[in-house]
């Protein structure tokens, strides 16, 4: 209320230095010549005392608010210039964060691939030397079976041949080695004994 009262009192004493020449420069228009740019006595005293009035007026109670509320505005301005470069740094320093994160997320994945890719030939290794040593026991169980084939087939010959050993010898000889199982059993025996020495 004070403050209102204090600006009632300095605009109307601007109103009243205001007001004074201008009746000063109305009355010397009148009476014409030079002495409209010389001030008379009677009214520079009271536009002096005036003027020494509202500049005592604005000092105390106008000019403190103005600076007042033009400090608060530079100080708001250095506070939001501060707060911008703080949040500057801040944005630059997530900014590099972000970034190592994404390079080591970068050096994770080259990571996986390459350990995918060893596991991948440690993987096609392991099915070709499977594979190889599945060839070879197929291979030698074919052989087993090719040398079980010769060997039946070879006995088998040697029976036949046998047999038909006994039967020419048995009609060269006559009945007596028909007849007599020792004396067949000696000779086949003796027979493929020979046999066996010519294949070899």
């Amino acid at each position: 209320m004070k403050n209102v009262k204090s600006a009632g009192i300095a605009l109307g004493a601007a109103a009243s230095v205001l007001f004074t020449p201008a009746l000063a420069f109305a009355e010397g228009t009148e009476s014409g010549g030079a002495d409209i740019l010389i001030p008379k006595m009677a009214e520079f005293v009271p536009a002096l005392v005036i003027f020494l009035i509202i500049w005592f007026l604005l000092s105390k109670f106008v000019w403190p608010k103005v600076i007042s509320v033009l400090d608060a505005r530079e100080h708001k301005i250095e506070d939001s210039l501060e707060q911008a470069d703080a949040t500057k740094a801040e944005a630059a320093e997530i900014r590099e964060q972000a970034d190592a994160i994404v390079a080591e997320a970068r050096r994770k994945a080259s990571e996986i691939v390459l350990e995918a890719r060893g596991d991948a030939d440690k993987e096609r290794s392991r099915i070709v030397a499977a594979a190889h040593a599945e060839a070879e026991d197929i291979i030698a169980k074919a052989h087993d079976r090719a040398e079980d084939e010769k060997k039946r087939a070879y006995m088998s010959a040697t029976d036949t041949i046998a047999k038909m050993s006994v039967a020419v010898a048995s009609s060269i000889v006559g009945d007596t080695l028909a007849n007599d199982e020792a004396k067949q059993r000696e000779l086949i025996k003796k027979y493929l004994a020979e046999v066996g020495k010519l294949n070899a």
